[in-house]
């Protein structure tokens, strides 16, 4: 969702940088997008090694991921649709391909954009987020879980991914795999990733996504 479908991903890095910095952790925004696709405990459980050398407990992690879910909203970021976006999906939908939202987020405020800023398109009983899963991106559980939502196998299935650990996941999980460098991470961290094509744009991947669907 955030930097597929909404360029979302520098609200959510300045929400996670300043709560960092107000706690006293050693904070780099770019790290944030090395970071996305894990869900908010996770990415808490990284400062707190990085500090302390051990995770965070339940009680640090739900209260964290609170102030920084708060901090985005207050930050007012207007995450608007991608461009190139719903034309992929259009391409999608008419092929007639499921199409499955697995998501390390659980920022509330984007779910209810989904039915404006893309109706048609996602059923509630087809998505993942951070709230489902034990393990969260690089590990496979996020897009296994998807191919399970959908009744398929890895290798009826592909996955649109802007983040090296979304890459890494996809991959894991067996599943032919498509970088879109909408972020500002050199497109080789997604190649290396294990991506098998990377695209530097969403409307980029519009202009191929037939080509793909093809072969």
């Amino acid at each position: 969702m955030d930097g597929v479908l909404y360029d979302s991903m520098p609200g959510h890095v300045q929400a996670w940088h300043e709560t960092a910095l107000s706690l006293g952790f050693d904070s780099n925004p770019d790290d944030y997008y090395l970071f996305e696709g894990m869900t908010g405990p996770a990415t808490i459980d990284i400062l707190f090694n990085r500090a302390y050398g051990h995770d965070a407990t339940e009680e640090e992690k739900q209260s964290i991921y609170a102030r920084k879910s708060e901090r985005f909203v207050e930050l007012s970021w207007v995450s608007l649709p991608i461009p190139g976006a719903k034309e992929v999906l259009e391409v999608v939908k008419k092929h007639k391909l499921k199409r499955v939202l697995v998501t390390g987020s659980g920022q509330p405020t984007l779910y209810g954009s989904l039915d404006k800023d893309f109706p048609g398109y996602f059923e509630k009983g087809l998505m993942v987020t951070g709230y489902d899963v034990k393990f969260g991106k690089p590990h496979p559980e996020p897009y296994l879980m998807g191919l399970e939502k959908a009744g398929i196998k890895a290798e009826e299935a592909l996955v649109v991914e802007n983040a090296p650990l979304g890459v890494q996941s996809a991959v894991a999980a067996g599943i032919y795999t498509i970088a879109v460098n909408t972020g500002p991470l050199p497109d080789k961290i997604l190649s290396d990733a294990g991506a098998s094509i990377v695209f530097p744009s969403m409307m980029a991947l519009s202009e191929n996504i037939e080509t793909l669907l093809k072969k």
